[in-house]
């Protein structure tokens, strides 16, 4: 005797709810994830979408030309300043020699900065002098072009100020670049130079002082030893926009030249600073100084221009 059993049933009776069981939970897990993403997807759309609108900026707002021109030329009028610059100062001596003829100085005076660490740094300057004379007959003729002596100093200086005060120390050297007899020594020489600057706004004032001596040479009338004293006091006023104005005497003193030995001028000067193309910064300044004190045959007063140019 047979009995007939109809497949189906088992299938749906013993295998098909744990299937269905298995498969819900797996669907409602993947509900779950997809909600959770689209939540986050959500979340991360609205924020690029409104980020722009609801951002608070609370960065200050980017310096004018002018500030940024006005903050490089007080940085320029310190002497040891971490600023690399090759000013070219020309100083046109009237009234010179027995004729009162003209003599033109143009200096070239690169300053370049080293950092020895994170608390110290060393300015280097050097000064190349290139003369024009006048004539000075009948006395013993002078070309009418010529290099006098250069100097390099080094000034060992800390890198952060005191109160807006900060100092430099280090050596100066003469050295014997001369074309002619005339227009200095052809003895080395070297000595000491400081420095002292102090930097509230709008001022910037200081003193430099140095002194040569020659390391060798013969004395007397026609000789060639040396000793010079240079005092540089310099006090500037700054308005603003890279304008400025304000006193940089040069005092030296020959303490081995028989005679006169100072030479003492009195003057202003002025001048701004410029951005070529937008770009490269240069200084501008004009001055005149009457010489109060100086040796015979030197000139009475002084016109002084510079251009500096600030890498």
């Amino acid at each position: 005797m047979s009995k007939t059993i109809t497949a189906a049933e088992p299938r749906r009776v013993r295998v098909g709810k744990p299937y269905t069981q298995q498969w819900a939970a797996i669907c409602m897990a993947f509900a779950i994830v997809s909600l959770a993403g689209g939540s986050v997807a959500l979340a991360q759309s609205a924020t690029q979408a409104s980020g722009p609108q609801i951002r608070v900026n609370t960065e200050a707002p980017p310096a004018r030309a002018s500030d940024d021109a006005g903050a490089l030329a007080e940085k320029l009028q310190n002497p040891i300043a971490d600023l690399i610059s090759v000013p070219f100062q020309n100083n046109s001596n009237f009234n010179v020699g027995p004729h009162n003829g003209v003599q033109d100085m143009l200096n070239i005076q690169p300053v370049i900065p080293i950092h020895v660490n994170d608390n110290w740094k060393v300015i280097t300057r050097t000064i190349v002098p290139l003369t024009w004379s006048p004539s000075y007959q009948p006395a013993a003729s002078v070309p009418p072009f010529g290099v006098g002596a250069t100097s390099f100093s080094a000034f060992l200086s800390p890198t952060e100020a005191i109160d807006g005060w900060t100092w430099g120390a280090g050596p100066i050297i003469g050295l014997p670049t001369i074309t002619s007899k005339y227009l200095g020594s052809n003895v080395w020489g070297a000595g000491p130079a400081v420095v002292a600057v102090r930097t509230a706004h709008p001022w910037v004032y200081g003193l430099l002082v140095n002194n040569v001596f020659s390391l060798g040479g013969t004395s007397g009338r026609g000789g060639t030893s040396y000793s010079v004293m240079t005092i540089n006091p310099f006090i500037n006023y700054n308005f603003g926009g890279g304008w400025f104005v304000g006193t940089v005497p040069i005092m030296t003193a020959s303490w081995n030249t028989g005679g006169g030995k100072w030479t003492v001028p009195v003057g202003m000067q002025g001048g701004r600073l410029i951005k070529i193309a937008g770009k490269l910064p240069v200084n501008l300044a004009i001055g005149a100084y009457y010489n109060a004190l100086r040796p015979s045959g030197a000139g009475t007063w002084q016109l002084r221009t510079q251009v500096a140019f600030i890498f």
